[in-house]
């Protein structure tokens, strides 16, 4: 069907009305966008390559900043070493217990609703609540101490003082603070499973691990894959755990790179300097998720 040449005028002239009343509609958000996102953004740009304190006179450093972090500072490589450590030991973990939940709990389990919300609970619940309650627990005089004299007459060891034990105590504290979010993900990717590929599997005999590793595994890789990189990306930038069970320590044991940022921006007042260690952590975070990007093209597979 055609339109006639006096109604294309007329037609134009809707479009561009349309056009502008959604302009309007989207100018406040679009206005909120620029000012807390994208002049904020090229500020700290700028900010990185001025020596920037909270209070005096800034100077115009180039390049200086990044290459006093990467090559002089004596905290900043331990505490990207920190933050990489930490991922490496809480996605797994993370991926994996969440996962074995989402399985326990599946489709066929009576009150799955309720255990889902249990799991869920911690994740809404305020984060600096739940490392109070942990950082109580892990106390020499703590509840987890005290049970283990009461009932199998050992000490245990002060977690937070030993180095290795306090990264772990933090790894620990974040699975079960945020394994509640990923197991939701992982359970609503099992109710959509085809069940036609199920039968279809079972009828050739996969069952057990097969059925797991050979087909569930494969069909919920898109799951799989996204929470893996938002997990990955949640803890390049974990804070509120070290800087209040630790405070990065014992020594810079536990200090990672958002508290490097933190500590370096409002403690010691180079604001220049810290908007530099953001921009490397962000340009790290981009590496590693355009590396899980191009990985996923091996193992994830999508529906055609």
């Amino acid at each position: 069907m055609t339109t006639s040449p006096a109604a294309r005028p007329r037609r134009s002239k809707l479009a561009k009305i349309e056009s502008r009343q959604a302009l309007g509609f989207a100018s406040p958000a679009l206005v909120g966008l620029a000012l807390f996102t994208v002049v904020p953004v090229v500020l700290s740009i700028v900010m990185s390559m001025y020596n920037w304190p909270a209070f005096g006179e800034r100077t115009f450093v180039g390049l200086d900043n990044y290459k006093w972090l990467l090559t002089e500072s004596p905290d900043f490589t331990p505490a990207i070493r920190n933050s990489i450590v930490f991922a490496l030991l809480y996605v797994p973990t993370n991926i994996i217990v969440s996962l074995t939940l989402a399985l326990i709990v599946g489709p066929r389990i009576r009150g799955r609703n309720a255990f889902r919300v249990l799991f869920f609970i911690p994740v809404v619940t305020p984060m600096v609540a739940n490392v109070l309650v942990w950082r109580m627990l892990l106390q020499p005089q703590g509840l987890f101490n005290g049970l283990a004299i009461s009932w199998f007459g050992i000490e245990l060891p002060s977690f937070l003082a030993h180095p290795q034990w306090a990264m772990i105590m933090i790894v620990v504290m974040s699975v079960w603070q945020g394994v509640g979010y990923n197991m939701l993900i992982f359970s609503a990717a099992l109710e959509q499973l085809p069940e036609s590929v199920m039968e279809a599997a079972r009828i050739d005999g996969a069952k057990g691990m097969t059925m797991l590793f050979k087909v569930i595994l494969p069909m919920m890789s898109p799951s799989i894959f996204f929470a893996a990189v938002m997990t990955v990306i949640g803890a390049l930038q974990v804070f509120v755990q070290p800087q209040m069970l630790t405070g990065g320590g014992p020594g810079n044991s536990t200090l990672p790179m958002v508290m490097f940022i933190y500590n370096t921006g409002f403690k010691f007042q180079q604001l220049g300097m810290a908007a530099a260690a953001a921009w490397i952590l962000f340009a790290i975070i981009i590496l590693i998720t355009a590396f899980q990007f191009q990985a996923q093209k091996k193992w994830v597979h999508y529906e055609v």
